[in-house]
C-alpha cells in the first residue's frame, strides 16, 4: 500500500465526524486534526444519494481518515463546511497514492 507522500500533506483541516442523529438532533465525534492536501475549487460531484450538487473544496487525506457525508469540517482559514461525499482511493497494492477523496459543501 503506498500512501499520498507526507511532503504533499500541506494543509491542516479539522473534522467533527458525522455519528447519526439523536434525540437531540445531529450526533458528532470529537474533533480531529487531519492533514491533507486541500483543493479549493467548485465542481459538481455526486452525493451520496445519488443528486448532483455543487463542491467548493476537496480534501485528499489519509486512507484511515473517518468523515463519512454530512461531518463536519473546518477549513485552514476558518470557514466551516460540510461532507458531501467521502470516496476511498485505493490501489489494492498497486503502487499509486491511496488516500480518502473528501468532498465539501
Amino acid at each position: 500500500m503506498s500512501a499520498i507522500p507526507g511532503w504533499l500533506l500541506r494543509h491542516r483541516i479539522t473534522v467533527e465526524a458525522y455519528q447519526g442523529s439523536g434525540a437531540y438532533g445531529d450526533v458528532y465525534a470529537a474533533a480531529v486534526p487531519v492533514q491533507c492536501f486541500l483543493d479549493e475549487q467548485t465542481r459538481l460531484v455526486t452525493a451520496a444519494d445519488g443528486a448532483d450538487t455543487t463542491s467548493s473544496s476537496t480534501a485528499y487525506c489519509p486512507l484511515g481518515t473517518v468523515a463519512p457525508p454530512g461531518s463536519r469540517v473546518t477549513l485552514p482559514d476558518g470557514r466551516r463546511t460540510v461532507v458531501i461525499n467521502a470516496l476511498r482511493r485505493d490501489g489494492g497494492g498497486l503502487p499509486t497514492p491511496d488516500h480518502l477523496e473528501v468532498q465539501m459543501e
